[in-house]
């Protein structure tokens, strides 16, 4: 509320208003009936928890603290360079994927986008900051919310940029690398850029038969994301990253950053983490087991699920008061009826640790049995 002295006063109900869009809200208060912790299937970390030596690295450069970061990323650059053999000057880093997302919306300043309708919401705030005209191509439900060929006729002229996240979130969803091909074709042949969105790639089986990152050099249209969040539980850190070949977008994307988005112990955790080849497998493994668990569980329970290939799945009920009721057992998912093109009934748990798993279905019989 602005006074007749031209200052800001905040008002009690100014306080908290905006709700989280996104799962992984573990510090609102709750009362729970039959529980006295939570287990949070709202967000989609790796149920392995931080890797060892990235918690090692925490501690054996707090000295480095001190210091302001880099500004450049440097020495992170050339970790993730050698990982994703490609060059540091293809690669910007942010404060996880959402800062990479808001930095290719200001820099780029595009008048028109495609989308992809259920999706990551990210995409659509930060294009709003920047009055983006935002077009949805519908996946289909009947068709398992797979993505098809008739995307390529929405890649029009007026197509400036395009997000495609890949596995799909909500959905868990993975496009095959082909019909990705396609697309990144159709996006130049049309002057768009394809975003790619692989922040969930690194728990696909089999992922080189999806991901197009190799493919940055071959195309200056095209922009990977990655992120260090959800595969080496990384949330409160906040590290991510974007590979390009176009240095006019590299530019334009740090251009639009402060100059310290990256925090010294976010880049050396970042360069730990890139040394766990084998957690990473062990990974793939674990979530797999364990999706097929819950997936044929879900099913024995009369809810509809869809074909996820990551560390989420998503599920449809005709109890739309289940999130309310799992939260007296301290259980958290996430609600989807604020996606586009998904309606009440929608939610989506993350894949976790057998034990937990276990516990969410305990939960779930009881609420649909009481």
């Amino acid at each position: 509320m602005i006074n007749n002295n031209n200052t800001y006063t905040k008002k009690k109900s100014d306080v908290n208003t905006v709700s989280c869009r996104h799962g992984g809200d573990v510090y609102t208060k709750r009362i729970m009936k039959y529980a006295d912790k939570i287990v949070d299937f709202s967000a989609n970390i790796n149920p392995l928890g931080m890797p060892d030596n990235v918690k090692n690295a925490i501690i054996e450069n707090i000295d480095a603290y001190e210091c302001y970061p880099d500004p450049f990323c440097r020495e992170l650059r050339d970790a993730i360079a050698k990982v994703e053999n490609t060059k540091p000057q293809n690669i910007s880093c942010g404060n996880g994927a959402a800062d990479i997302i808001y930095k290719l919306a200001w820099g780029l300043k595009p008048q028109k986008a495609l989308l992809l309708a259920p999706t990551f919401s990210e995409y659509e705030q930060a294009l709003n900051t920047v009055s983006c005209k935002v077009e949805y191509y519908n996946l289909k439900q009947e068709n398992e919310f797979q993505l098809d060929e008739d995307i390529l006729d929405c890649i029009t002229d007026d197509i400036d940029i395009m997000f495609v996240c890949n596995p799909n979130n909500p959905t868990g969803i993975v496009t095959p690398k082909p019909l990705m091909k396609k697309i990144l074709d159709q996006c130049k042949c049309c002057g768009a850029i394809l975003i790619v969105d692989e922040c969930f790639m690194d728990f696909v089986m089999d992922e080189e038969q999806y991901s197009i990152s190799s493919m940055i050099e071959s195309y200056d249209n095209l922009v990977i994301m990655k992120a260090f969040t959800k595969i080496y539980a990384m949330a409160g850190i906040r590290l991510g990253y974007m590979l390009c070949s176009n240095q006019n977008i590299i530019y334009s994307v740090n251009n639009a950053s402060q100059s310290w988005s990256v925090s010294t112990v976010a880049s050396k955790c970042g360069i730990a983490a890139l040394n766990n080849s084998d957690y990473v497998n062990k990974t793939k493994q674990m979530i797999k087991q364990n999706r097929e668990y819950l997936i044929i569980e879900l099913n024995s329970l009369g809810f509809r699920t869809f074909d996820s290939s990551t560390n989420y799945i998503l599920f449809y009920t005709d109890n739309v008061t289940i999130q309310t009721e799992l939260e007296q057992y301290g259980v958290l998912i996430r609600n989807c009826d604020n996606y586009h093109n998904l309606k009440s009934g929608f939610y989506r748990i993350a894949v976790k640790s057998q034990k937990d798993n276990q516990y969410l279905i305990e939960c779930i019989r009881k609420v649909v049995t009481e």
